[in-house]
This record gives C-alpha cells, structure tokens and sequence, in this order.
C-alpha cells in the first residue's frame, strides 16, 4: 500500500470511529491532497475527536489554507531569489 492510501485509510479509520461516513472522508482526502495533509487531519480527528461535521470540514478548509498560504510563501521566496540575482549581476 502507498503512503497516498495508507494515511487515507487511516483518515477514513479515525472519522468512521467518531461516527462520520467514511464518503466524508474521500471528498477530505480529494481536498487536502497529500498524505501529509491526511496525516494532520487524522491527528487532529484523533486528539480532538469532534462529534459534528462542520468542525470536521472546517480543520479541513484550515489545513488547505495553510497548505495555500506556505505555497504562496515558497512562490515569493523564489521570485524575491531571482530579482536579487538580477540586481547583483545584471539582465545579462
């Protein structure tokens, strides 16, 4: 089993213990992405254990979030690199 499955299965595990449908956890899994994502939300599913939906899909909306602000801050990390580099050598 990849990493991928491993982490959703055990995503699927821990909302399907707390009584949520284990569909509720495809669409999760769709919406986050990466297991390390799924992995974070199966911590959060395991330590906080919510009883409603909303809580669930609302630490969902968080984590892809924060996913999207760290992109966001990679993608400024970059283009700041290249225009320093333009500014010591040049547009040559």
């Amino acid at each position: 089993m990849n990493e991928w499955n491993y982490e959703k299965q055990k995503m699927t595990d821990a909302l399907v213990a707390l009584g949520h449908p284990a569909e509720l956890a495809d669409e999760i899994a769709k919406n986050l992405g990466s297991p390390k994502a799924m992995s974070r939300m199966t911590s959060y599913l395991q330590y906080v254990k919510p009883v409603k939906v909303e809580l669930v899909v609302d630490e969902m909306l968080a984590i892809c979030s924060d996913i999207e602000r760290w992109k966001d801050k990679k993608a400024s990390e970059e283009a700041n690199a290249r225009y320093n580099e333009v500014l010591n050598r040049g547009l040559e």
